[in-house]
């Protein structure tokens, strides 16, 4: 009976934890040995969970933070707290979601794309006066130097 006790355990094992029961000699040994190793990993998830729990309920934007990385970062607490089995209800997440939609209504994205629109064209602008610019530099200087190779051809 001990035998097929050990063996159902063993199924259910990863390689990690097999290898910590391997050697023991009964089931009840085997149970005792999980249970210890489970306690530190139970105190550590509950840690991770606390953890998890008051960075959700102080959730923030921060500054120049991008509306992906605000869902990202959301994502990564909630999701955590899933797996930890922490799962809020869908109208408490809601809120966080529209304080960060509210947010994002606060953009007018039409005057952005019209003021991004303005600076392309200035910036295009700018690149021809620069190149026009440059073509002067080159002319003024190899005036200078026909007037310097002209000098001396006087002395």
């Amino acid at each position: 009976m001990d035998d097929r006790a050990k063996n159902t355990i063993n199924c259910g094992l990863d390689v990690n934890d097999y290898n910590l029961v391997s050697t023991c000699e009964t089931a009840q040994e085997m149970c005792r040995m999980l249970e210890f190793t489970q306690k530190d990993t139970n105190q550590v998830k509950e840690t991770k969970k606390n953890t998890l729990v008051l960075q959700y309920d102080a959730f923030k934007m921060k500054e120049h933070e991008s509306i992906n990385e605000i869902y990202s970062r959301f994502a990564l607490i909630i999701n955590g707290l899933q797996l930890l089995g922490k799962v809020y209800p869908k109208n408490k997440m809601d809120d966080h979601s529209n304080e960060v939609s509210s947010f994002v209504k606060k953009f007018d994205y039409d005057k952005l794309k019209i003021a991004f629109l303005e600076l392309s064209e200035n910036h295009e602008k700018l690149k021809l006066k620069n190149v026009a610019l440059k073509k002067k530099v080159l002319s003024l200087i190899n005036n200078v130097e026909e007037l310097a190779s002209e000098k001396e051809e006087l002395d």
